[in-house]
């Protein structure tokens, strides 16, 4: 079975002056896919955890008095703001986004995984080059 990488492999007559390696990739392993994915995605929760807390303190440093006073004027003073968007709900809020962004990215690492190992039945896999200097 001829794929395009195989011909386009073949038309490559130019000549290097180091030694060229042509590798297929044919299958991902699932549970290794799994395991990568599910360590970005920590890795992203973190970040989020991290910038929601910044970027509270940046908001709250520069206009949650003046945003609260704001609100105030259309609750009668019923709703204050700062007891509304605290710290602590801030990071729970935050929380619940990194456990499900946890969640959905390590299941779409297994999802591609799977659709990657399926596909290569019919394209063949990917051809990558390396070559030494």
């Amino acid at each position: 079975m001829s794929t395009v990488a195989d011909k386009l492999a073949k038309k490559s007559t130019r000549k290097t002056g180091g030694k060229q390696v042509r590798l297929r990739l044919v299958y991902v392993d699932f549970w290794s896919a799994v395991k990568l994915s599910f360590l970005g995605a920590v890795a992203l929760a973190v970040v989020t955890m991290v910038s929601f807390f910044l970027i509270f303190l940046v908001l709250q440093a520069t206009i949650m008095a003046s945003a609260s006073e704001f609100v105030a004027k259309f609750s009668d003073g019923t709703i204050v703001l700062t007891e509304v968007v605290g710290l602590p709900q801030v990071m729970a809020f935050a929380a619940v986004v990194a456990i499900l962004n946890l969640i959905v990215f390590t299941v779409l690492g297994a999802v591609i995984a799977g659709i990657y190992n399926l596909a290569v039945k019919v394209t063949g896999g990917l051809l990558v080059g390396f070559m030494s200097n």
